[in-house]
């Protein structure tokens, strides 16, 4: 199955009026998506929220179905939460560390995640492990094999890092955490939508991902995959009358399943419009997007480095839809803003987000430039004809 590309950008608005390579940051949604968040705002506005969300309940459930069937897993174990970074919060804070116990990430970690280390660090005296990369930049296998021990309470790592289009070995670590009885939090941010990402085969424990990048959903949508096995193991930071019942005067009970970690007010206009962007991806084939996109940012990365003064900045084996890159002479600030006068939306990735990664490879910026599979070879001409007039 090959993607449509002339149907996909006619179902996409925003494709007349950019040239969007700003995909891992926020996609176009599709005319459906849009028309699904739209259509339940106004049916607020017209009958009242608690109303539109009793009469719309079989929509927002359906939400649940839908990203049980792109994990592979059950929909109880699945999560709807306001975002990936609340998704991962709520999980990761609701393991139990102490002193002693040691965390195993990587060089690429997203700084919101090792934020959370280093504070569970504080607390409890758990230690921060960072695995070594291999010869491709990406996390080692083999140094990640050998670091497991007894005291290993948590294997955390990024899929597809936000400064880079390296794709992290994530079935290979999640052989390693079942054979060593491990468990394993997968960020899925950047990865979910552009290729395929089946649970039970990459062995991760519990997975959070967004609805806004490459699933092409509305922002404010972001979920949660936690295996039945390990529901029971994990208490929530906090509990409110959606993810616990009160059941009597002294006493609660926790919700068995994972909506035990989403709360009680909830935007249900976007919870229907991540289920009608997960629906529409399944549509066009997630290994038919992969091929698309990974094919797209060869090409583009081939253009670029045939640019003078053009360094194409992607580690990894495997590279998926996010190209980064930096120009001698130009900030990637500057960068940033030349495009936007010609209508192309990129983004800059600073140090800060990816400090380990950065650091080591003295890089304190680089653009980012991503792509989906509504952008075009066309576009990609167009990308590289601007960036050789600004240098």
């Amino acid at each position: 199955m090959s993607i449509d590309v002339e149907r996909a950008r006619r179902e996409t608005p925003g494709c007349g009026n950019v040239l969007h390579f700003n995909n891992a940051g926020a996609a176009l949604m599709p005319q459906s998506v849009l028309d699904a968040v739209i259509g339940h705002l106004r049916l607020e506005a017209e009958i009242g929220g608690y109303e539109a969300a009793q009469l719309a309940e079989e929509k927002w459930e359906h939400s649940y179905d839908a990203i049980a069937l792109l994990l592979g897993c059950n929909r109880d174990e699945i999560a709807i939460l306001e975002n990936a970074t609340r998704a991962w919060d709520m999980a990761f804070y609701s393991l139990s560390f102490k002193k002693g116990d040691r965390i195993l990430t990587g060089m690429a970690e997203y700084a919101s995640n090792y934020i959370a280390f280093l504070q569970i660090a504080q607390k409890t005296g758990v230690r921060i492990d960072v695995i070594p990369n291999d010869r491709h930049g990406q996390v080692s296998v083999d140094n990640l094999k050998s670091s497991i021990d007894e005291h290993v309470k948590l294997i955390a790592i990024t899929h597809v890092p936000t400064n880079g289009g390296l794709v992290n070995p994530a079935t290979a670590i999640g052989k390693i955490a079942r054979a060593a009885g491990v468990l394993y939090l997968l960020d899925a941010c950047q990865s979910i939508g552009q290729m395929p990402i089946d649970v039970a085969e990459i062995g991760c424990d519990i997975l959070s991902a967004t609805g806004r990048k490459y699933l092409r959903g509305p922002r404010g949508t972001g979920f949660l995959f936690v295996r039945s096995s390990v529901l029971k193991t994990m208490e929530p930071v906090f509990l409110d009358l959606h993810s616990a019942h009160w059941t009597e005067k002294g006493r609660y009970e926790i919700r068995p399943d994972a909506r035990r970690f989403e709360n009680w007010e909830t935007n249900y206009a976007g919870k229907i419009g991540l289920g009608v962007a997960v629906d529409y991806a399944l549509q066009w084939g997630v290994k038919a997007i992969r091929d698309r996109v990974y094919a797209l940012a060869d090409l583009f990365r081939s253009q670029l480095t045939a640019l003078k003064s053009v360094t194409v900045r992607d580690l990894g084996e495997e590279r998926c839809g996010i190209v980064t890159f930096t120009i001698e002479g130009q900030t990637p600030e500057e960068i940033k803003r030349i495009l936007a006068t010609h209508r192309i939306n990129v983004s800059v990735s600073p140090q800060a987000y990816t400090r380990l990664d950065m650091e080591a490879r003295d890089l304190e910026s680089l653009v980012r430039a991503s792509v989906h599979y509504y952008n075009t070879e066309n576009e990609i001409d167009r990308f590289c004809d601007v960036l050789s007039s600004i240098h």
